[in-house]
């Protein structure tokens, strides 16, 4: 908390001094041009509310214009996003299942996580450590950078639970602009979960510096990023009875409480941080002309620019720490004990990574109807990893991985207009460890008008020849070890469509993906049997391996949303279909559905904005991917002992309140709380959160 406070008051003195340059930032009283943004500003008034433009506007209310975007990691292209200051579903802004419960994960805020809905999951990092925290990790590509009239912050704070197993988030963002071109902020996410069962803390600190300049012959973006993942491993609780059937395991005395529970580990951590420097930049060739949007008598000429010349740098130093102290309690839960001189194993990660290229700009003339760039990257990756010779006692000699990889590639790109776009993009890796990995991306979207109202379709698809990742192919542990050099490339080709009405609030999009040699980490624990009390017991000794499945496996996936409102009551809805064609190898639930039911309304001459509704996420049984602490990844459940989990509806109700630049919320988490055969589990042996209090907090700052 102290750690939170002082984060906090750094951040209130931050915007105190800023606000003093609000009236030199007098300059962006009108709308930012193209050259600046690219796109049009909104406008707010100082409690934050959207103001109408037309309309005389009096001296004591000054308009205060926001504008945020991200950009590709390959490129830097910008995509324009909404700025964060909605009410609707501000509940589930911090809950590690995702908005809609799209995710299974361990049960405690920032746990280890993993889509069941497939199409939501993505390629895996060279350092896949990271992937299943990417509820709080921000990659370039999540970086929102800001173009703001005066200093703007945002304080978030999500409370739940007192100081032994209650959970909290702290979020603070904060942009401001020297001058219209030229921005820079920061953003702190921080969370800490203490855990409602034993031995599952997580601390989880993410943060981000960034800067960009938006000038009409150089354009810049900069980002520099810190994680620093903490999460303390239990292994699961050792019987599910605990939760299922209380009662029985008490036999007759004590019935045990959420903390009192036994699990598998004690004195066991993951811990992985990381330093990430991403730079893009670009200098555009081309003339002014004549600006036909323009208000007065300033800008009356606008730069177009006809070719660009970019170059992109990222950096990523990443480590990994496995730290368990208690050797016997290895030895019992482990199947292999590879280094039991030394408490932790660590294994490192050096990425650079540059991109140059070429780009001739859609727009400058009537015959370039679209934009085309060549490029060429290079990526340098050196991997460390503990060896089996011992150096001296307790310490042992690190082996170093060096791969490189030359690719070339290109893009054909249409973003002007309203009715048709479409970015299609190729890349193929030349030499080096990769090579022969080639992907081949494309996107497109078309507007028309129907009944009065813009329907939108959209569509996808990608043929992508990958090389798997470093630690599907090496990987050294206190309890795992393979070097796999006969992996063969993993082939993906999915096509996806999308239909939009806005007036219907329809929303309809549906795929199909074939995958070749998909690779995945297999549980290949092993049986064994103990006496205890003169009765022999069964167990297993954890352990994992990668596997790939030669052959084709193919998954159908179809979504709808669609939400209804009649008066002040709404009905928001998701219902989310797919089949795996190999339930042994890629299972997923067939339906996964969301469903949220609430009065929205406004009260002291709608000032206050009140949502007051409760929600609920479902998914068919399924044979949900187990757990592995030791390698902190999701793999397969055992064949052997493996079972189904789902068929539970976690049901939650809540009220949100949006009162000028406030948001709060109030909700009660997993009101149904399963009891006797009502299981609450989405991991095999990680429970659910039992039924709890939460409460948040989002207040924004525009001077």
């Amino acid at each position: 908390m102290r750690k939170i406070f002082f984060i906090a008051t750094i951040l209130l003195i931050c915007g105190t001094i800023s606000a003093q340059n609000t009236y030199q930032q007098s300059q962006f009283t009108g709308q930012f041009g193209s050259s600046a943004s690219g796109v049009d500003s909104n406008l707010y008034d100082r409690n934050g509310n959207p103001i109408d433009t037309t309309s005389v506007i009096d001296a004591s209310t000054i308009p205060i214009g926001l504008t945020s975007w991200k950009i590709d990691r390959l490129f830097g292209n910008r995509t324009e996003i909404p700025v964060d200051t909605l009410q609707h579903n501000f509940q589930n802004t911090n809950d590690t299942g995702g908005p809609t419960g799209h995710y299974t994960y361990l049960g405690n805020l920032g746990a280890p996580r993993i889509a069941h809905v497939f199409f939501d999951r993505k390629d895996p990092e060279q350092f896949f450590f990271l992937d299943p925290y990417d509820y709080t990790v921000v990659r370039p590509e999540d970086v929102v950078y800001t173009n703001t009239k005066s200093p703007f912050s945002n304080l978030t704070y999500y409370k739940q639970g007192g100081s032994k197993d209650g959970e909290e988030r702290f979020k603070a963002y904060f942009a401001v602009n020297a001058n219209k071109r030229l921005g820079f902020g920061f953003n702190i996410d921080y969370v800490y979960g203490r855990g409602k069962y034993m031995n599952q803390s997580t601390a989880l600190f993410n943060g981000n510096l960034f800067a960009y300049y938006l000038g009409d012959k150089y354009n810049m973006h900069f980002s520099f990023m810190n994680d620093n993942l903490k999460v303390a491993e239990n292994g699961g609780i050792t019987d599910d009875r605990f939760i299922t059937d209380p009662l029985g395991m008490a036999e007759g005395g004590k019935v045990y409480g959420n903390s009192e529970i036994p699990t598998n580990l004690s004195q066991v951590w993951n811990h992985n941080t990381g330093y990430h420097a991403f730079l893009t930049h670009r200098y555009n060739l081309g003339f002014y002309r004549e600006n036909p949007d323009a208000k007065d008598t300033v800008n009356t000429e606008v730069f177009v620019p006809v070719t660009s010349f970019l170059h992109t740098v990222n950096v990523d130093i990443n480590r990994r720490r496995y730290i368990s102290y208690d050797e016997e309690q290895n030895q019992k839960y482990f199947q292999n004990n590879y280094l039991t001189d030394i408490q932790r194993d660590e294994t490192e990660h050096l990425a650079v990574k540059n991109t140059i290229g070429i780009s001739l700009r859609e727009g400058f003339n009537k015959w370039a109807k679209a934009g085309l760039t060549a490029f060429m990257s290079h990526e340098y990756r050196r991997f460390t990893m503990t060896d089996t010779l011992a150096q001296t006692p307790g310490q042992r000699i690190p082996t170093d991985y060096v791969e490189n990889t030359v690719s070339v590639g290109g893009q054909l790109i249409k973003e002007q207009g309203k009715t048709l776009h479409y970015d299609v993009m190729g890349e193929i890796a030349l030499a080096g460890e990769d090579a022969g990995q080639f992907q081949i991306e494309g996107k497109g979207d078309l507007n028309f008008r129907l009944f009065s109202d813009t329907v939108r379709l959209e569509a996808n698809a990608y043929i992508k020849n990958l090389n798997p990742t470093f630690y599907y192919r090496h990987f050294h542990s206190k309890h795992y070890w393979w070097d796999n050099n006969d992996l063969s490339k993993i082939m993906r080709t999915r096509i996806e469509g999308k239909l939009s009405i806005d007036h219907w609030k329809t929303q309809l999009k549906a795929g199909v993906e074939n995958i070749k040699n998909y690779t995945y980490l297999d549980n290949t624990s092993v049986k064994y049997t103990e006496t205890a009390s003169d009765k022999e017991v069964v167990s297993y000794k954890n352990d994992v391996a990668v596997k790939q499945h030669t052959g084709n496996i193919q998954i159908f996936s179809a979504t709808l949303n669609q939400d209804f409102q009649l008066g002040i009551f709404h009905l928001d809805n998701e219902v989310t279909y797919q089949k795996s064609s190999n339930q042994d190898v890629l299972p997923l639930p067939d339906l996964v559905l969301y469903h949220n039911f609430y009065l929205k309304f406004g009260l002291a001459k709608k000032v206050l904005q009140v949502e007051l509704g409760t929600d609920v996420r479902y998914f068919t049984q399924y044979y949900a991917p187990d757990y592995a602490p030791a390698i902190g990844q999701f793999y397969l459940q055992n064949k052997e002992t493996r079972f189904k989990l789902g068929g539970y509806p976690l049901l939650n109700a809540y009220v949100n309140i949006h009162l000028k630049r406030t948001r709060i919320f109030i909700a009660m988490y997993n009101l149904i709380q399963g009891q006797g055969e009502k299981s609450y589990f989405l991991a095999p042996h990680y429970p659910l959160n039992p039924r709890l209090l939460k409460f948040g907090l989002s207040w924004n700052f525009f001077d």
